[in-house]
């Protein structure tokens, strides 16, 4: 897909880096990352601030990102915890269920003043961030320097809740930081309760935040299988996707994302990024892992290609 901005996309994305464990095999993961790579298949240039241990599985990690295009010198080494993992079951329909380990090397995600020092002095498109990694005391006292240090021209908050990894205070702040919110439904239904005290259609919901927080210009809401619906503007709009066939739906989140943000900060609109954004994740979805290969169809459908 070739846009109208002439240099690449910079992204610089913050959280867990880990392994996902599905069906006893190893898939690079962690929502950060995953952005961070399906962004690199599209042709921006993403880099990622998190840490792994230093371990077999923390050496694999930053082998395999650096191979997917992702900038790994802002990937800190953890002399004493280990590289993260998650083991992975799927419900009907290739639903995960997170089994999430703590105490893990993206737990301590803390730069030294040269690492925070580089990263203030460059300028990105668009900073990316979650609600898993603010679980730890270290990552929320980074993540709130970073907001308040980063030269970005977007702040892209991903809900993205794990049971009993999230606090209402959190998500505050994240929405009060943010200009472009992602949420799936069921986490729109969580917010809108949880800040309204009532659980409002999605439309609402966008309405009511927009309101509440006129510093996100852009809401996105993934809809599973019913595509998706996007907000700008006071403008709602609901984005149809063709069904597949589900393997799982790990990443498949994160590939929206990627596809919203490449497409919407290379000068389209918002509802071309919401399509493209939808086309990506559901095709992630219907294959195994987080970040599996495009095919040629699909690289065809997303323009990319040369």
């Amino acid at each position: 897909m070739k846009g109208e901005q002439a240099k690449p996309i910079k992204a610089l994305t913050f959280g867990e880096a880990l392994f996902d464990i599905i069906k006893g095999t190893a898939h690079l993961g962690g929502a950060p990352l995953n952005l961070a790579a399906h962004l690199a298949k599209l042709g921006a240039k993403p880099a990622v601030i998190t840490a792994v241990g230093k371990d077999e599985l923390g050496k694999t990690l930053l082998a395999r990102a650096e191979e997917m295009g992702v900038d790994t010198s802002y990937i800190l080494i953890d002399e004493h915890r280990p590289t993260g993992t998650v083991t992975v079951k799927l419900k009907d329909e290739g639903i995960p269920i997170f089994m999430i380990n703590e105490v893990v090397a993206w737990d301590a995600i803390t730069p030294d003043e040269r690492k925070f020092e580089a990263l203030a002095a460059e300028e990105w498109d668009v900073f990316c961030f979650g609600t898993l990694a603010q679980r730890s005391e270290e990552n929320r006292k980074t993540l709130k320097r970073l907001l308040s240090e980063i030269k970005a021209k977007h702040f892209f908050y991903d809900v993205n809740l794990r049971a009993g990894f999230y606090r209402k205070e959190w998500i505050l702040s994240s929405l009060e930081h943010c200009t472009i919110l992602k949420m799936n439904e069921e986490e729109a239904a969580q917010i809108s309760g949880m800040l309204f005290g009532t659980t409002y259609a999605c439309r609402t919901l966008c309405r009511l935040l927009s309101d509440k927080y006129p510093g996100i210009s852009v809401i996105c809401i993934t809809k599973g299988p019913e595509g998706a619906a996007v907000y700008q503007d006071g403008v709602y709009e609901e984005i149809k996707t063709t069904p597949v066939e589900v393997a799982d739906t790990v990443g498949a989140g994160d590939a929206f994302s990627a596809g919203f943000l490449y497409t919407y900060l290379s000068g389209y609109g918002v509802s071309k990024a919401a399509s493209v954004a939808s086309m990506l994740g559901t095709y992630v979805a219907s294959k195994p892992g987080a970040v599996p290969e495009y095919s040629e169809e699909l690289i065809k459908e997303l323009e990319i290609l040369e």
